[in-house]
């Protein structure tokens, strides 16, 4: 049988493991698929095609203050409306929606903890 890899899950790493998951149902409208431990320190989220596991730390393993380090990147189609979406509902962004040189669009959004994630469209 020939190998073949099938998916990734990016970890985001967050400090308040209840704030994160608030902001991604609410926010970002992901929904939550499994939350383990009691109180929750690890779980889940999905939205259409994109899911992420959520893991709770004491302290962020580096400072993200000085450059633009992104946690992931999520490939959309309707890149203007999501963004769109995400402006009406208050989400706070690193950069708003750009065209850039490589032809793709893309915005970032910043969560609580600082965790940088960029919605791209598909490259034409």
């Amino acid at each position: 049988m020939k190998t073949r890899l099938h998916i990734a899950y990016p970890m985001v790493f967050v400090t308040d493991f209840a704030k994160a998951v608030a902001y991604y149902k609410t926010k970002l409208r992901f929904k939550v698929d499994y939350l383990y431990g009691e109180p929750p320190f690890y779980g889940m989220i999905t939205r259409d095609g994109a899911s992420f596991h959520l893991r709770h730390v004491d302290k962020q393993p580096m400072d993200r203050s000085e450059e633009d380090l992104l946690t992931a990147v999520i490939l959309v189609e309707g890149i203007k409306s999501l963004f769109l979406e995400f402006k009406a509902n208050g989400t706070e962004f690193h950069q708003t929606l750009k065209l850039q040189p490589w032809g793709t669009s893309d915005f970032i959004v910043k969560d609580p903890d600082g965790n940088l994630l960029s919605f791209a469209s598909a490259k034409k």
